[in-house]
Formats: C-alpha cells, structure tokens, sequence
C-alpha cells in the first residue's frame, strides 16, 4: 500500500511539474533567451574591451616611436587622442607623457585633460587621487590659493594616501607666498595624519624646525 502511495505521489508530482512547464512554456523560453543574450552580451562586451585595449596599446607604442623620429605634431594629436580613449591604462600614460615632455603649452587644453581622466574615466579611486594632486601640482604655480585647495578638495576630505602629499602641496604654496601662519596650519595637519606619507613628515618636521620655529 505503501509502495502505491509513493507511486502516485511520484506520478502526480510529476505530472505537476510537467504542467507547470507546459502553462508556463511562453514565459520560460523568453526567460532563457533573455540569459543566453544577457550571456552572449557579457562575453562579447569582455572581447571587444580587450581587443579596443590592444588597439590602445599599439597606438600608444607607435606614438612613443614617432615622438622618438621628431613627428611632434603627430605624437600630440595621437597621445590626445588616446587620453579622450578614456582607457584605465593608456589615458593617464598619454598625459603623463605630454607632461614630463612638455608637448602642450596651452594650460586650458591641459586642464581639459585632467578633467577627462578625473570627471570622466572609470579609474580606481587613488589613482583618480594621484591625477587630481598632479593637476593641482601643475596649476599650483598659477592659481590663488582658493582655486589650489578647490582643487585638492576631494583628496583633503577623504582618507586617501595622498592627502598629507596634498597638505604638503597648499603648505609649500602658503611659504612661497610669505604666508607662514597658514603654511604652519597645514603642515600641523600633516604631522596629526594617521597615514601621513614617512618621507612628507619628515620634510614637514625639517621644514617646521628650520622655518617656522616659534
């Protein structure tokens, strides 16, 4: 009896299933479809990345070579262009480069530049914090000091290990224009950081000790 009541849970439950697929056939194949595409997507958006990155790359080699045959011109318009790539890598690479060589003498197009790889591109958070400190660094000759700490603001409000570089930066600013009360102020602030960077409070102490003893 046992055995037949087993049975026939096992048939019925069964037949259950089996009916739940045929009422519900419509709404499971559009279901599976949606995940096959949703897969196809995923794999075939990876692919591109990576091919688009080894496109990057090339570009970026080949321009390096064509900046070391003097093709100036060309070397800015391709390393411009690979900055507005917005690539994680190469981006920040291409303006590195025109920095340390100098190729751009306009501070606006620059500026423009940093802008591309801080507001627009998909870094990782220090990273962005590094390009938003060389920004500030590369202005910091010509801005006033509330345009300097706008700058550097989303580093001095957070946690980040460049916040006591950032410090040292509108510190340095503050006694290069004779203002030492306000430079004192920010190197105080370095000297109280929990992660201060070693080598920037060692500087801050000698520059306290040697400049701006009481």
């Amino acid at each position: 009896m046992d055995e037949e009541t087993t049975i026939i849970d096992t048939k019925t439950r069964n037949e259950k299933i089996i009916n739940f697929f045929i009422s519900n056939k419509k709404n499971l194949i559009i279901a599976i479809s949606i995940i096959v595409i949703l897969l196809i997507s995923y794999f075939s958006f990876s692919e591109i990345k990576k091919i688009n990155k080894i496109k990057v790359a090339k570009e970026f080699n080949l321009t390096i070579i064509d900046y070391k045959s003097g093709k100036k011109n060309k070397t800015i318009s391709s390393l411009t262009n690979i900055v507005n790539k917005k690539d994680i890598t190469y981006s920040p690479l291409a303006l590195y480069f025109i920095l340390d060589n100098k190729l751009i003498e306009d501070m606006n197009e620059i500026n423009n530049l940093f802008d591309v790889l801080i507001k627009e591109t998909n870094l990782e958070n220090e990273i962005n914090n590094l390009i938003i400190y060389k920004k500030a660094l590369y202005n910091s000759t010509y801005v006033n000091e509330n345009e300097l700490i706008q700058i550097l603001n989303p580093i001095i409000n957070s946690e980040s290990i460049w916040k006591s570089h950032s410090l040292y930066l509108i510190a340095e600013y503050f006694y290069s224009k004779n203002e030492k009360q306000k430079a004192k102020e920010f190197f105080n602030q370095i000297l109280t950081l929990p992660n201060s960077n070693s080598d920037i409070k060692l500087e801050t102490q000698k520059r306290i000790s040697r400049d701006l003893g009481e």
